[in-house]
């Protein structure tokens, strides 16, 4: 797509793992030309985190999927010359993101204030673990780690399971965007008056404000913990019928829904009940739908529901939703190239522009494959 909305913009990601390079990636979505500095001697570790057993000429499929369309300059912060080349890029660039240990950027020179003394104009991002200070501060900032310290995982799964993690990064890709975020606006900023600007936020306030609406509840009524239902658990404070269910050939979520008017759709007369019994009896109620769903086919009781506007949904599997229309007209899916060759299918951008969804066929770069081609296009 040309006259893509962040075109000319020049990044530096010198971040790692996942949190920083999404948040570098969703840049590049939007046009930006992303530049990953890394490490001449293994790169980003990253490109050794394996979900499977799974890689792409060497690499992760991880790695491909969060770093695809950047280049690669190598850099070794423990050189002089190195670094001294990496603050001739800050002079150049308008966005650094970092996620180094608090200190850590500090002590190789590169913080925000000596960004600053470089290119006034810079916007620099950083993210950590848990913020700069505090007996959190140096803690290792990954992302089930983070998950346990926020109080998040007491609001999945059934009362008796314990506590139960999210099975996927949320503190790094939460982090990430937020930091976006602030990142775009900072940019708006500097627009109008030239200024730079010191953008940070953690996985652990990320989780907070992914809370925000939960957490409002808990400190306006009185300290009161939520009660996690000991059955089909899908949120710790909303009342039955909300929750997932077994059919006879799949699963099916109901969500918010009046008893009466699931009563009656479900040919379910005993939890025509009033609205608070949905919280003061809702393990009872929660099992006799789900005894009562379990009978008939998931076709069947869609067909019963949604006509009359109840709000539920088949539950799906990777396959059936990869293979079902409705995902395949968001066209999200593309194939990138590796530099050795090798194809990796991986999903797009979600922002679409004017209708367009920028594409992008590079997959990740080699450590260090474009240093020679950057160091003479900018004279460094």
């Amino acid at each position: 797509m040309s006259g893509a909305l962040l075109e000319g913009l020049l990044v530096l990601d010198m971040s790692q793992f996942l949190s920083g390079p999404f948040a570098a990636l969703r840049l590049a979505d939007l046009g930006a030309r992303v530049i990953k500095i890394e490490r001449p001697d293994g790169g980003d570790l990253c490109r050794r985190l394996y979900l499977t057993d799974t890689e792409i000429g060497g690499d992760s499929t991880l790695f491909h999927a969060i770093n695809r369309g950047k280049l690669s300059f190598a850099a070794d912060f423990k050189n002089p010359a190195d670094v001294a080349t990496v603050k001739a890029l800050i002079a150049k660039a308008d966005v650094l993101i970092q996620n180094f240990r608090p200190g850590v950027i500090n002590r190789l020179g590169l913080d925000y204030t000596a960004a600053k003394a470089i290119n006034p104009g810079i916007v620099y991002a950083s993210i950590s673990g848990y913020g700069d200070d505090g007996p959190w501060a140096n803690l290792p900032g990954q992302d089930l780690l983070a998950q346990a310290r926020s109080g998040l995982m007491w609001l999945n799964g059934d009362r008796d399971q314990g506590p139960v993690p999210f099975g996927l990064a949320i503190a790094d890709l939460l982090a990430g965007s937020a930091i976006v975020q602030g990142i775009l606006a900072a940019l708006v900023r500097r627009s109008r008056t030239g200024e730079g600007a010191h953008i940070e936020t953690s996985l652990l306030e990320a989780l907070v404000d992914f809370q925000f609406e939960v957490l409002t509840t808990y400190l306006n009524d009185g300290g009161r913990m939520p009660k996690r239902s000991a059955f089909r658990n899908a949120h710790a404070y909303l009342a039955a019928p909300y929750g997932v269910y077994g059919t006879r050939n799949g699963w099916i979520a109901i969500a918010m829904t009046p008893l009466d008017k699931l009563a009656a759709a479900l040919g379910l007369p005993s939890i025509a009940l009033p609205a608070k019994a949905g919280f003061e009896k809702r393990d009872d109620i929660k099992r006799m739908i789900a005894d009562h769903v379990a009978t008939r086919p998931t076709a069947h009781w869609l067909g019963r529901m949604q006509p009359v506007d109840i709000w539920c949904a088949e539950v799906l599997d990777w396959p059936d939703l990869l293979e079902g229309e409705a995902f395949r007209r968001l066209d999200m899916l593309q194939t990138v190239v590796s530099p050795n060759g090798h194809s990796v299918r991986t999903t797009r951008s979600p922002i679409r522009v004017d209708g367009m969804r920028r594409e992008c066929r590079a997959a990740a770069p080699r450590i260090g494959e474009h240093t020679e081609a950057l160091r003479a296009e900018m004279g460094l």
